[in-house]
């Protein structure tokens, strides 16, 4: 992990992430602007922020970049339990807690912003919009969270993998990381398997069929919906549980 160069625009996607949720007052958004800035740092693809058993001491705001919530089974095997998309805060409360139960690891470049509890707990404490921003979040996470529970254990693959496509489209649509009807989507079919609980072989059998329905297209690293109501019926999705205002 090295630091990072502000560049003038990477708190936006903080501020937008946490407005999808509560209108930020001026001086909400004055406050997390400065704090983010203060320690901005830069992590490579590949590499875990956060290991499963680590002490949680610090509060990060993902500023670009991509990663995974995931577990291990001690053959190996991985699940991936959620995506972290840019402008998200990876567990703001987590330090109340001993100990991490998962890893967080970047599928991208990222660059970060951490901050401290004590400095964590004085931002959000010092604006009621913020506060709720910040909550809803959280609320907002275990939300999907549970929805990802629902995707696996009940949908089958046609309808899992249509479903997560649904919803990162929508999740980076609230942030303003959406061109038209596509978006970045630099997550392998690997990453993809693990995140439904297919095969690799059985995942590009089901992207194939959603390819043949003319509903997507998946090239370098950019996904195209061609038809998002179709997609949405397909995926039986409703984006209510991602909670975003309005």
């Amino acid at each position: 992990m090295s630091p990072a160069r502000f560049d003038g625009t990477q708190t936006q996607v903080v501020l937008r992430r946490l407005a999808a949720f509560r209108p930020l007052s001026g001086p909400a958004a004055t406050a997390v602007d400065k704090a983010v800035r203060e320690r901005m740092l830069r992590l490579g693809a590949g590499q875990d922020l956060i290991s499963e058993g680590d002490r949680p001491d610090r509060i990060r705001f993902i500023l670009s970049g991509w990663l995974a919530r995931y577990k291990t089974l001690e053959d190996g095997r991985r699940q991936i339990v959620n995506f972290i998309l840019p402008g998200e805060v990876c567990d703001a409360y987590s330090y109340l807690l001993s100990r991490m139960d998962h890893s967080i690891g970047s599928l991208t470049p990222v660059i970060y912003s951490e901050i401290e509890r004590e400095r964590f707990e004085e931002l959000i404490a010092s604006d009621r919009t913020l506060t709720e921003a910040v909550w809803c979040e959280w609320l907002a996470n275990n939300s999907i969270q549970r929805e990802w529970t629902l995707n696996i254990g009940r949908r089958v693959a046609l309808e899992r993998v249509a479903h997560l496509l649904c919803e990162i489209f929508e999740r980076l649509k609230a942030i303003g990381q959406v061109d038209g009807t596509s978006c970045a989507f630099p997550i392998t079919q690997m990453d993809l398997a693990d995140a439904t609980g297919l095969s690799v072989v059985h995942l590009n059998r089901t992207l194939q069929e959603l390819r043949a329905a003319g509903l997507i297209v998946l090239r370098e690293r950019m996904l195209t919906i061609n038809d998002l109501d179709a997609l949405k019926n397909t995926g039986l999705f409703t984006p209510a549980y991602l909670h975003h205002a309005g």
